[in-house]
């Protein structure tokens, strides 16, 4: 294994599957199992999952929603993925334990940096709720946060992508693929990789990213094991 801890980040949206809203049990389990199959190598797993598929508190704010509400209702919105995620582990014999960033016992245990690691040692996915428990700041930057502050050995962006591009693969044929780009690229050329506080965050803090398609089943264990599949992001 190339990597011994990683920081999965998941969008909410992907977890609609073919649905228009919600959670689709069959993308669930899948992404269940692929989990559970580098937890099983021995690798720690710390999972950040947005809320897109239940509510967005930006577009909220769009439709007259106060932004603060907005995203407060976003932040729970993760923590429904994020119990949904572990009942799913839970089912196939992989112990998952959810942290929420803001204080919501029992559904969650609230996040401290030590009880993240605690967990992590134990050799359960810790799966960090809630985004930061702040408004204004995305899940993407949530992950860049927790992705610092259990010392991570990269960011794993699980999106439904193969990587970055120069443009929109789904609406630009011409766009071209990245093997690999720095931070400073990303900013200069206006890529849309993840909001610019997370970047920002990632850059200083020297955590690397890997950009990859986690809709294709088995991908997340060979990002895992070194394949050069995605793009990878660095200073």
């Amino acid at each position: 294994m190339k990597f011994k801890r990683v920081l999965l980040k998941l969008s909410g949206e992907s977890l609609m599957g073919s649905q228009k809203y919600g959670i689709d049990d069959k993308r669930l389990g899948e992404y269940a199992e692929q989990i559970a199959e580098i937890v099983r190598e021995g690798v720690q797993v710390g999972i950040v999952i947005g809320g897109g598929n239940i509510f967005r508190g930006l577009s909220g704010a769009g439709r007259g929603f106060d932004r603060i509400k907005g995203d407060q209702m976003g932040m729970l919105a993760t923590v429904i993925n994020s119990l949904a995620l572990s009942s799913a582990l839970g089912s196939i014999g992989v112990k998952a334990r959810v942290l929420t960033a803001v204080r919501m016992e029992p559904i969650g245990e609230f996040y401290t940096r030590d009880r993240a690691i605690e967990t992590l040692e134990r050799g359960e996915v810790a799966i960090f709720s809630a985004g930061t428990g702040n408004p204004y700041f995305t899940t993407d930057t949530g992950s860049s946060l927790r992705g610092i502050e259990i010392k991570a050995d990269v960011m794993l962006k699980g999106t439904r992508v193969d990587g970055i591009y120069t443009a929109d693969p789904e609406k630009d044929p011409a766009a071209v693929k990245f093997e690999d780009i720095t931070y400073d690229e990303i900013y200069n050329r206006g890529l849309k990789v993840m909001d610019l506080t997370a970047t920002t965050m990632c850059k200083e803090n020297n955590l690397p990213i890997i950009v990859f398609d986690m809709d294709t089943v088995g991908n997340l264990k060979k990002v895992v094991n070194g394949e050069n599949i995605g793009t990878y992001v660095h200073n």
